[in-house]
């Protein structure tokens, strides 16, 4: 009779003398009501980071990926090889649009909350992530935003009453109300159609750059999508491609600290950073400090020309802090310390640029108070106009029928039925609600 072999117990305790496993939740370190202290965060120092040939194999960019690109010192003046030495006229551009960016976004913020339209999302303390680093790419380079990059748009000169009749969708939304507020979109503008669905602006990105690739086109594209929003598989496929076809695309990860109430732990920020997901795909890969317009702007410039060239894409982590809410739907004081955005090691970015101006000579606290003033009444009267084209819940909208159309060439029979019985059964149930003016059938 042969002998039985020994088997472990399957069982949770079973006699079995392994060691228990335990299952890691990732936790934040701070919660409401909690002393904050971000010393252990290694920023470094302003010009620690070489500045590598835009040619360099991936495989040589391990410190990039681990470090942090910084250019603005304690001393508000710029350090170092990645030091991109604008000149005083672009710098004083890129302040005055991240200015128009912060009055924007309060007064938007502001008219949600007086019910003039249903959602809004800040940028506040991101500003440098989108104005800096769109104003280092081409005006036609083609990008594929995330939510909270209306900067690209602002610094592009996108008119800001067609952006308020999207966020109102009214009758002068471009959009025609078919997409939630702040998901812009413009063609003249090269900035792709904003997403719900986090992530998907990812392989759209890149098989845009193939595609600009395949017929010898000279443009290139970027993406913008949060920390959290990595944890995608759209994301991950994205980095395949890019890498497989070596694809002229710059992937922007805004590691902004949060996705919603998740912190970035959920999406793996415990173990390694963001930007050292490139090195596993073949990437090169850079972390910059995301409240440094001068790094912001000099990271994309590398990224955009080494795509240009085409020795391949990258793959950005802008290390920053998302100061407010995730949106007007959140309240970011029921899972996190209010002291968090005070400690922020990297500051503001806007007062960061104002300093450095000033500090060489090219700025004061008088012309940036009358800066702020005149991008607060800019985006007051254009606000005042575009509520001339109606606000939530008025009745201004685009003709009830356009809901139906604008996919086929011709109408289909059965959407026009469709079409038909929705208008007829809307005019009995309420009689009283169509425009007068045309809006509305």
């Amino acid at each position: 009779m042969a002998e039985k072999a020994d088997t472990p117990s399957t069982g949770a305790n079973g006699g079995d003398n392994r060691p228990r496993l335990a299952l890691h939740v990732p936790e934040p370190k701070y919660r409401p009501g909690d002393a904050v202290d971000f010393s252990d965060i290694d920023i470094g120092q302003p010009g620690d980071l070489p500045r590598p040939d835009e040619a360099t194999h991936p495989d040589q960019m391990k410190d990039f990926a681990y470090g942090l690109v910084r250019v603005l010192g304690d001393d508000d003046k710029a350090h170092g090889p990645w030091d991109p030495k604008l000149d005083p006229e672009t710098l004083r551009t890129m302040l005055g649009h991240m200015a128009l960016v912060r009055a924007f976004d309060e007064r938007m913020f502001r008219g949600q909350r007086q019910g003039k339209t249903s959602f809004y999302m800040k940028c506040t303390g991101e500003e440098a992530t989108s104005v800096a680093a769109s104003m280092a790419l081409a005006s036609d380079d083609m990008v594929f935003p995330s939510y909270r990059q209306q900067g690209v748009l602002i610094a592009r000169g996108y008119p800001l009453i067609e952006m308020i009749n999207q966020i109102y969708s009214n009758k002068g939304d471009k959009l025609k109300g078919r997409q939630l507020p702040i998901m812009y979109s413009s063609r003249e503008h090269s900035f792709f159609s904003i997403s719900g669905n986090l992530a998907t602006q990812t392989p759209q990105a890149v098989g845009w750059a193939m595609a600009s690739a395949i017929k010898g086109d000279s443009r290139i594209a970027a993406t913008w999508v949060g920390e959290g929003s990595t944890a995608e598989g759209d994301f991950h496929s994205a980095c395949t491609f890019a890498t497989v076809y070596n694809a002229p695309v710059i992937l922007n990860v805004i590691n902004n600290q949060w996705a919603i109430s998740s912190f970035s732990g959920f999406a793996g920020a415990e173990r390694t950073t963001f930007a050292a997901r490139a090195l596993g795909y073949g990437l090169a890969g850079l972390r910059v400090d995301g409240n440094d317009a001068l790094a912001c702007f000099a990271a994309q410039q590398w990224a955009a020309n080494r795509a240009r060239a085409n020795k391949g894409p990258t793959l950005i982590e802008y290390f920053t802090y998302r100061a407010e809410g995730h949106s007007t739907s959140d309240d970011p004081s029921g899972y996190r310390s209010a002291q968090e955005r005070e400690e922020w090691p990297l500051g503001d970015p806007v007062m960061r640029l104002k300093k450095h101006l000033i500090a060489i000579g090219e700025w004061d606290e008088d012309r940036q108070q009358k800066m702020d003033l005149d991008a607060a009444e800019l985006v007051k009267k254009t606000t005042k106009e575009a509520e001339k084209n109606g606000i939530l819940g008025h009745g201004l909208h685009h003709p009830f029928h356009t809901m139906f159309e604008d996919v086929f060439e011709e109408l289909p029979w059965h959407l026009e039925e469709q079409a038909e019985q929705a208008t007829r059964e809307r005019k009995i149930k309420w009689p009283d609600s169509h425009p007068k003016d045309g809006a509305g059938k």
